[in-house]
């Protein structure tokens, strides 16, 4: 693997309507972002990805674009955006651009040229099937529930949507098609964005006829011509979202020699508290062992032929300390440090969500009137239908609603928490006092400094970032340990991913180690005994 700049970043995830309200108008904005460069300058970060900002109906907030060239109303100007690029590149930070070239929204002018004729020439820019014995063309689902074909009487056709029924879904086997997505993303790398984060990418190969959504034949020829067009000409940073990603595919997409992506974002750890062969709704607990092992194959079978992305969360997941941590007030920021000692001591680029450096935790509902998010809307919808009970339906939005992930940014204890002068979107969270930037960058020992200190870790050593690794053996599945090493250093991380104290051992010998970070600054590193939530990484030169 080369020396790309990407590999020793580590990126930072803005949910834009979410991040600061510059305006007054309840939503965040472009100039909110700018107002905050300084603090992410100082928490370290060298990118940061924004959620869509183009103009949208917003039924899937944003990520149904109408005009991929100009920006939503809500979010500024195409002023702005140049604007906020200049000025984080001024503090050596990129930007990087979500981009959805899966599907457009049904506003976009491609779409309603689309309707005017078969014979238009927009029309063959989607997916369209005529009516099968009467009906929709097969039983392809949409990803947010019930058919993925909508007919259009007044054509005779069905057009395919693997989401919302506004998300009419693109034809990749049309070269225009192609062109003028090239053209679009030649237009945003022309401005210097610093790459994009691309959604859904699994699903532009799709062959529908055949039931294939994800993975289709076709998808790696798609994406090395996309590389070749736009991309690939330029020093920038390309993650694809891949739900159906295993390492093989994975090793497609980011094996440097074969010209497709940087990385892709595999899911394989987000499914594991999910019921095998079910939906995300339906629960079960973590297993922590389990945890580790994918960690560990990912670690182990992408190594040297492909590049990993490591993150708990993003805009479409749930708070990972109310997941995977404690949210409770004892153990809420030592499980939040826990968490991200595991993970950012491994191999790949680090992803940090807005407001995770700083503890943000889910915020509950009691009903279905609460819910902004179109997915959980339509779950609820369909399986109270069904006869599922309403309680159960509510627990599941709870534990993995993405209104989890949307709820505004922290930033003081004042009205609206500091993120807009008016009521938001979206409500604050009731923590909001005591769970903020400002409390934050106040206390040295806030998790705020946990990530910090992570992010100057990974930039002073390199083992951190390229160092082979391997998995530890510490007979207590509840206590995980792994090894980064190269020719100049060992580094050994030992977390225990358990609210009670853990005993362990180990068949190595850390006492002549020194320390590089413990979430329990007061306390030694026991070899033997870890305490709630304990977290160290060590280090020894060879």
């Amino acid at each position: 693997m080369s020396n790309n700049w990407w590999q020793k970043a580590v990126i930072y995830q803005i949910y834009p309507r979410s991040f600061q309200d510059s305006n007054g108008d309840g939503i965040g904005d472009l100039n909110g972002i700018i107002q905050r460069l300084d603090y992410l300058a100082f928490l370290g970060v060298d990118a940061l990805w924004l959620s869509p900002v183009y103009s949208s109906p917003n039924d899937d907030n944003g990520y149904d674009i109408s005009d991929y060239e100009a920006i939503g109303s809500e979010y500024g100007s195409m002023a702005d955006m140049d604007r906020l690029i200049q000025k984080a590149s001024q503090r050596k930070i990129k930007i990087i651009m979500d981009l959805v070239v899966n599907h457009t929204s049904d506003e976009h002018v491609w779409f309603q040229e689309a309707l005017k004729g078969k014979d238009n020439p927009y029309h063959q820019f989607y997916v369209w099937r005529s009516p099968v014995d009467g009906g929709a063309p097969n039983d392809l689902q949409s990803n947010f529930s019930g058919s993925a074909w909508t007919y259009v009487p007044h054509l005779d056709e069905y057009y395919l949507h693997l989401h919302s029924k506004k998300q009419p879904d693109l034809n990749w086997e049309n070269p225009q098609m192609k062109q003028a997505i090239w053209d679009m993303m030649n237009f945003w790398l022309a401005k210097g964005v610093g790459g994009f984060r691309l959604d859904v990418i699994d699903l532009i190969g799709k062959e529908p006829d055949r039931g294939i959504t994800k993975n289709g034949p076709k998808l790696h020829d798609l994406l090395q011509e996309m590389n070749r067009h736009t991309f690939g000409k330029h020093d920038v940073v390309t993650v694809g979202e891949t739900w159906g990603a295993t390492p093989e595919i994975a090793e497609l997409y980011s094996n440097p020699a074969r010209n497709e992506l940087s990385m892709v974002f595999q899911f394989e750890h987000i499914n594991l508290d999910k019921q095998s062969g079910k939906r995300k709704w339906d629960l079960k607990p973590l297993n922590p062992q389990e945890l580790h092992e994918v960690f560990s194959k990912w670690q182990t079978e992408l190594d040297e032929k492909g590049w990993n992305s490591l993150f708990w969360n993003n805009h479409d997941l749930p708070r990972i300390i109310s997941r995977w941590g404690d949210d409770s007030e004892e153990f809420r920021l030592v499980s939040g440090k826990m968490l991200a000692i595991y993970l950012h001591f491994m191999k790949g680029t680090p992803y940090i969500f807005q407001g995770e450096e700083l503890g943000m935790i889910n915020y509950p509902i009691k009903e279905i009137q609460e819910v902004d998010d179109i997915e959980s809307i339509r779950m609820y919808n369909e399986r109270l239908a069904q006869g599922y009970p309403e309680s159960e339906l509510i627990t599941s939005i709870n534990a993995k609603g993405r209104d989890n992930a949307r709820y505004p940014m922290q930033w003081d204890g004042q009205l609206n928490a500091g993120f807009s002068s008016v009521e938001p979107w979206l409500p604050v969270h009731p923590n909001y006092p005591t769970v903020n930037v400002e409390d934050a960058l106040a206390d040295e020992n806030s998790l705020f400094y946990t990530y910090k200190q992570l992010i100057q870790l990974r930039k002073k050593y390199d083992v951190i970032v390229y160092g082979n690794y391997r998995a530890i053996k510490t007979n207590n599945p509840l206590v995980l340990a792994y090894q980064r090493f190269d020719q100049n250093d060992v580094v050994t991380v030992v977390v225990n991913f358990s609210n009670t104290t853990q005993q362990y051992s180990l068949e190595i010998l850390l006492s002549d180690n020194e320390r590089l970070i413990h979430n329990y600054p007061e306390r030694l590193e026991q070899w033997h005994e870890l305490a709630p939530y304990e977290a160290y990484a060590v280090r020894k030169a060879k």
